[in-house]
């Protein structure tokens, strides 16, 4: 192999793994526990508060580099907000928007890091940026998907057992009433009584 193709091919990779370690600044943490709507409100009052305070220390810088700054402050403030109905609504569907959400603002910010980069370099960066969040938002509908399933698993399973302890208690409330069946008169009445009662017939 030539010197000039082995030096095309290690400037490529340079240029791919830069790319792809730009996207991933965020922390991909899940939200925690379900959190009460007053919480709810106050995060996201929080992160609209936050969001003007990095739009204040954005301008100071310029050209790109400001865009790029203006950017991650709109990707903060879109990550906390999703994160904090995640953490509100608690469904899968609410977590994977916010994985979304997470993955758009990372793809918004890698892209114009792109921008200081350019040719190949910055078709390479750009199509780095599509391709993560194409499969981030591929893993996030999986993982809701798999949560869905387990979830109505879940459900069916608590179904079933709800039915078949039903099943049992009224197998052992029929066999209580057949062994009334050996007594007579008022111990026969109380028995029958005293089984209706117990099994709340």
């Amino acid at each position: 192999m030539s010197k000039l193709m082995i030096a095309l091919l290690a400037t490529a990779g340079l240029a791919f793994g830069g790319c792809a370690a730009q996207v991933h600044t965020a922390s991909t943490a899940r939200p925690a526990a379900p959190i009460t709507k007053e919480a709810y409100d106050t995060q996201v009052k929080n992160a609209e508060s936050q969001y003007k305070s990095d739009q204040d220390a954005c301008k100071s810088r310029g050209g790109n580099a400001k865009d790029i700054c203006m950017a991650e402050a709109k990707g903060r403030e879109k990550i906390a907000k999703a994160e904090a109905e995640a953490a509100y609504k608690n469904t899968p569907k609410a977590l994977e928007d916010a994985r979304i959400a997470r993955a758009e603002a990372n793809h918004d910010v890698a892209k114009l890091k792109c921008n200081d980069m350019s040719g190949n370099a910055k078709d390479v960066c750009l199509k780095q940026a599509d391709a993560d969040l194409t499969k981030a938002k591929a893993d996030a509908k999986v993982d809701r998907v798999a949560a869905d399933t387990r979830q109505e698993s879940s459900k069916k399973e608590s179904e079933a057992r709800r039915e078949a302890t039903e099943e049992r208690r009224d197998a052992d409330y029929k066999l209580a009433l057949q062994k009334c069946d050996s007594l007579t008169g008022p111990l026969k009445d109380a028995c029958i009584n005293d089984t209706k009662t117990y099994y709340g017939k």
